[in-house]
């Protein structure tokens, strides 16, 4: 049995330097989503119904492309810190939670990067 002294016993399990950065962007993320929602929401709506030429006019305008591109990149950013902190927060096994976050990275990206190239697709060919 080895006795330690209760400052010995935490030494080095302290904060990783990582966790002020992780809130304010997370923060920051969501306070952005909810103007860039509004704005992508209304023309979106709009569309609904009309087609592949109603969607095609819709998001061939610059500021409606521009306003779904940050909407769908900040969406994904924002929903990668989010399930990164579930992750984080409740998978006990260290291998799986590697393989899960990875996961999450990865799909995230693909999400994101996938929804930025339609739109841009969409607008620089109307």
């Amino acid at each position: 049995m080895q006795f330690q002294t209760d400052r010995n016993r935490v030494q080095g399990l302290g904060s990783a330097k990582e966790g002020v950065g992780h809130w304010w962007t997370t923060r920051i993320t969501s306070v952005a989503l909810v103007p860039l929602t509004l704005l992508f929401i209304f023309p979106f709506v709009n569309t609904l119904g009309g087609g592949y030429e109603a969607v095609f006019d819709t998001y061939g305008h610059p500021l409606n492309a521009i306003i779904a591109i940050l909407f769908i990149g900040v969406s994904a950013h924002h929903l990668m810190q989010g399930v990164q902190v579930v992750i984080e927060d409740y998978v006990p096994n260290k291998g799986i939670r590697t393989g899960a976050l990875l996961a999450n990275t990865l799909i995230c990206w693909a999400l994101g990067l996938t929804g930025v190239f339609a739109i841009a697709k969409i607008a620089f060919t109307a």
